[in-house]
């Protein structure tokens, strides 16, 4: 059985979570096709939400760069983070005043008066409303997967040196990193996710546009980058497609023949 992996942002939406009109209708046919069809993303499972993203029918999930995977709705696999581990990572993040997102399943932690950039800090109270929680006063409570770190110039070196041994960490474009528990990835996501779901290897494929698609793009048999992707996601797929808002998941899939 054929299956096809998708990135969210950047790949499915765009940076305004507008999805283009030819990616519906792609996934639409994938499924007729009887093909698989999952988000892979970076987000945690608490923060892919949207109906308009949730509605196009996929037929599993692998979130939190695979710490978190589900079956139609029901979870097979979840990797957390402990509260020792918790605790360890937040003191460094705090001891080197980076502004910092906890993310989890089912909830996300930030302090808002650790972020400058208020304009951040209200949407995503807009966005998440209750599944948004501090993290101070949730101590004991505290359940995720990975963090999110807002960086400033010259702070983020030293966490990365503390941190090095226990996460996977990306660095973006956009002035933020991902600390996700070593050995996780999107790519490892895909595999357990292949392991539980008794899919081949031969018959997977990846879109993705970023750098914490990489992993994901080099593992799947067929890693196809966006048009609009970074130079490095392009470098690291076997095939690139046209933009997002040039049909490029249409065609990425027309090109493989699975529409």
């Amino acid at each position: 059985m054929k299956a096809v992996f998708f990135d969210i942002d950047g790949t499915l939406w765009d940076n305004h979570a507008v999805i283009p009109q030819s990616t519906k209708v792609a996934i639409k046919k994938l499924k007729e096709n009887g093909y698989l069809s999952f988000i892979c993303s970076g987000r945690t499972r608490s923060f892919i939400y949207e109906p308009e993203l949730l509605n196009l029918g996929f037929d599993g999930i692998v979130a939190g760069c695979g710490t978190y995977i589900e079956e139609h709705g029901k979870e097979i696999f979840y990797k957390g983070l402990t509260t020792k581990e918790i605790e360890k990572a937040l003191g460094i993040f705090r001891m080197h005043h980076l502004p910092v997102v906890m993310e989890g399943k089912h909830y996300m932690y930030l302090d808002e008066a650790e972020f400058e950039d208020k304009n951040y800090t209200e949407k995503m109270k807009k966005q998440m409303g209750e599944s948004l929680q501090p993290i101070t006063g949730n101590e004991g409570k505290w359940e995720i997967s990975k963090f999110t770190c807002h960086i400033k110039d010259g702070e983020v070196e030293p966490v990365i040196e503390k941190l090095k041994d226990e996460y996977e960490i990306m660095i973006h474009e956009v002035p933020m990193a991902e600390f996700v528990p070593k050995g996780y990835s999107k790519a490892s996501g895909i595999k357990k996710a292949c392991e539980l779901l008794d899919i081949k290897w031969e018959d997977t494929y990846a879109f993705g546009d970023s750098v914490n698609d990489l992993a994901m793009l080099r593992y799947v048999a067929h890693g196809i980058a966006m048009g609009n992707g970074s130079k490095a996601a392009k470098e690291a797929a076997e095939y690139v497609t046209s933009d997002i808002h040039e049909d490029g998941i249409y065609k990425g899939l027309q090109h493989y023949g699975l529409i």
